[in-house]
């Protein structure tokens, strides 16, 4: 083998290790990300054991005042929905918040929006992503009355990027949250 052909033979194989390397290098990534959803999901996913177990009693049927022993879930979804559970806040100019829903009282009275769309309301303040703790902070800020715990806040932005209406970041170790940008916002940017 003349030394022209083992000079170009290595030259093949040095290509080929650079391209099988870069290869390499991506899936890493691929699978470094995936690793990462992964862990998020596993965190959730015993947050939300941790919670029904936390509130395993309230499963016995003879606790559950609203539903009737026997009456199906969709039955209970219509009877409060037909008794006006979930309303229209009304905003400081009087005028309702659209898609803005609260919770009403025993009474039918309506009470505080809920907390999911409390915080959709204080991401559309802000263009950056912010994070569950800066708008916990910003929650108790404008209504002392309301005190989630920063673990429920989480879980409620999380259900919200389940839900496509909120979009998650990641920047370095920090968790960030900004409102889905609608479609024809899109399109016109």
């Amino acid at each position: 083998m003349s030394s022209q052909a083992a000079a170009e033979l290595r030259s093949r194989y040095v290509e080929q290790v650079a391209s099988e390397l870069e290869e390499n290098r991506r899936r890493q990534e691929e699978l470094a990300k995936r690793i990462e959803l992964l862990k998020q999901e596993e965190a959730l996913l015993s947050d939300i054991l941790n919670l029904a177990e936390r509130y395993e009693g309230f499963a016995d049927a003879s606790r559950l005042p609203e539903q009737a022993q026997g009456e199906p879930a969709v039955a209970k979804a219509k009877r409060r929905s037909a008794s006006g559970a979930t309303t229209r806040r009304s905003t400081p100019s009087g005028t309702a918040s659209a898609g803005t829903r609260t919770k009403s009282d025993a009474k039918g009275k309506p009470g505080r929006p809920l907390l999911g769309d409390s915080l959709m309301d204080l991401l559309t303040g802000h263009d950056e992503p912010r994070s569950a703790k800066e708008l916990r902070d910003e929650l108790l800020e404008k209504d002392p009355s309301r005190n989630p715990t920063p673990q429920v806040v989480r879980n409620t932005l999380e259900s919200l990027v389940a839900k496509g209406r909120v979009q998650r970041h990641k920047q370095q170790r920090a968790v960030m949250y900004t409102l889905v940008k609608p479609a024809d916002d899109a399109d016109a940017g």
